[in-house]
């Protein structure tokens, strides 16, 4: 079965970066899907069903909290993993991301291998 993975920053470095750090899992046949803010990452969401989500608190339309607090709470999609980025690790944040349901919390900046050690664990791949 394939695997996806949905990338959603409003920065296009980032996106760019993340995909980068996780190039070697399309060896895996994992595919990549990208978004720029939090409106568009709903819909691919419901309509891709990724299994992992790379998720930026801060941006346009919507931020990651309430993608991710929709994604788990109200649509109820426990199969989607979902990693939630931000440049602010503060305590409250880290709580914040909890109550919205994300299964990871990570600042920015990320260590790549970190990036890519969870994706292999969520996806499975050795």
């Amino acid at each position: 079965m394939e695997q996806k993975i949905l990338i959603v920053d409003d920065e296009a470095h980032i996106r760019m970066l993340i995909e980068q750090t996780l190039e070697e899992l399309e060896d895996e046949g994992v595919e990549f899907l990208t978004a720029e803010n939090g409106e568009i990452a709903l819909e691919i969401i419901q309509k891709e069903n990724p299994k992992l989500v790379f998720l930026d608190v801060m941006m346009p339309k919507m931020n990651g909290m309430e993608v991710c607090r929709r994604v788990k709470k109200e649509l109820e999609l426990k199969d989607v993993f979902i990693v939630l980025l931000t440049a602010k690790g503060q305590e409250l944040d880290r709580q914040r991301g909890q109550e919205v349901g994300a299964d990871v919390y990570m600042t920015k900046p990320f260590d790549p291998e970190i990036i890519l050690s969870k994706a292999k664990e969520v996806l499975g791949i050795e």
